[in-house]
């Protein structure tokens, strides 16, 4: 049952992963301002409790975006990670069933080998997603350092392959504010 629930969640949070569209985006999904970034609901609208986007352009805004999404779908997983790590403990398959105690410590009684192999499975996500979203550094001024490429969207990396995230942009709209909201 356990094990059912883990793959439904992690199936669930596959449509943060969508694929890139190969057609022309919607308007809101290009522009990128205050007033048209998905993520705002009432009675709060756009959570922004510093002032940040108020004075960003559009691009320091796509950043903040990306970011956002990004530590959001982190802590997600973290989240996941943590409620199955205390429910199996004890009874994996992995390890000899050796790791015990609270999940907080599972990470200190995985045998050594796992945390390079764990670190390179993380670097090989994450230059994928600066291939996908990023400017080559070779392009860019140095005072534009992290630019983002002009028709990427945030978090939109390309790794959908539940085939969840919908075509219609208001729909998209919608999953992309549940998602955020999820996130934070």
């Amino acid at each position: 049952m356990m094990k059912c629930t883990a793959i439904l969640a992690l199936a669930g949070s596959a449509a943060a992963f969508a694929p890139a569209q190969t057609g022309a985006r919607s308007t809101s999904l290009n522009a990128f301002s205050v007033d048209t970034i998905p993520g705002a609901l009432a009675p709060v609208g756009l959570f922004d409790p510093l002032g940040f986007a108020e004075k960003a352009d559009e691009a320091t805004l796509k950043r903040y975006r990306e970011a956002e999404v990004t530590h959001g779908r982190v802590s997600m997983l973290a989240v996941i990670g943590f409620l199955v790590g205390e429910k199996v403990e004890g009874s994996s398959f992995l390890f000899d069933a050796s790791i015990s105690g609270p999940a907080i410590s599972h990470p200190g009684q995985v045998p050594g080998g796992w945390d390079a192999l764990i670190i390179a499975g993380i670097g090989f996500a994450e230059l994928q997603r600066a291939k996908t979203g990023w400017v080559d550094p070779a392009d860019v001024k140095f005072d534009q350092a992290g630019a983002l490429n002009s028709d990427y969207y945030p978090g939109d990396i390309g790794f959908d392959p539940l085939g969840l995230k919908p075509e219609d942009s208001e729909e998209l709209d919608i999953m992309i504010t549940k998602e955020l909201q999820n996130g934070r």
